[in-house]
C-alpha cells in the first residue's frame, strides 16, 4: 500500500482509537472496541435514552445506523492502518429484527478495497453473533495522499 494512507509505525489499533476519539457522535453514544480474535468489534453499552420506541422498548433506528457507520469505517480503519478518516459515500441498512435495551456488538469485514474506495460489510447483533439485528453494506473514499 501506498504512503498516502498507510502508516507501519503504527498499529490498526491505535488508528481506530484516535478515529474514534474524534468522532463526536460515538463519544456521545459511548461506544467501546474490543479485539475478538484478529477481528475488531465495537461495543455500545445499554441505555435508556437510546430508546426510539418506549413501548417494545427497543433502540432507536438512528443509533443501530449511527452504530454500523462507525464499526464499518473503524473495521477498514484498523485493517488498512489509515491514519486519515475514511469518507463515507454510501450505506444501506437492513433493520433485522427489534435491537433491545440491551449491550450492542459490531463487527465488519472489509470486502474490497481499492486505492480510492473500499467496500465494507457490517453487521450487530445483541445475544447470538449468528443472529444479527441490523446489518450494512457501506462505500467509502479512502485518504489520498495530502489529505
Amino acid at each position: 500500500m501506498g504512503d498516502a494512507f498507510f502508516n507501519e509505525a503504527e498499529t490498526g489499533l491505535m488508528c481506530a482509537e484516535r478515529h474514534l476519539e474524534r468522532a463526536a457522535y460515538a463519544r456521545f453514544l459511548e461506544i467501546r472496541l474490543m479485539i475478538e480474535g484478529d477481528q475488531l468489534q465495537t461495543v455500545l453499552p445499554p441505555r435508556e435514552d437510546l430508546i426510539g420506541n418506549v413501548n417494545l422498548p427497543a433502540l432507536h433506528g438512528g443509533v443501530l445506523g449511527s452504530l454500523l457507520d462507525v464499526t464499518a469505517s473503524l473495521a477498514l480503519v484498523y485493517q488498512a492502518v489509515l491514519t486519515n478518516s475514511p469518507r463515507l459515500v454510501n450505506i444501506d441498512v437492513d433493520y433485522l429484527r427489534t435491537g433491545r435495551v440491551l449491550q450492542t456488538f459490531g463487527a465488519a469485514e472489509v470486502v474490497r478495497m481499492g486505492r480510492r474506495a473500499a467496500n465494507v460489510r457490517a453487521r450487530l447483533w445483541q445475544d447470538d453473533p449468528e443472529r444479527p439485528i441490523a446489518v450494512a453494506r457501506a462505500q467509502f473514499l479512502l485518504p489520498q495522499r495530502g489529505e
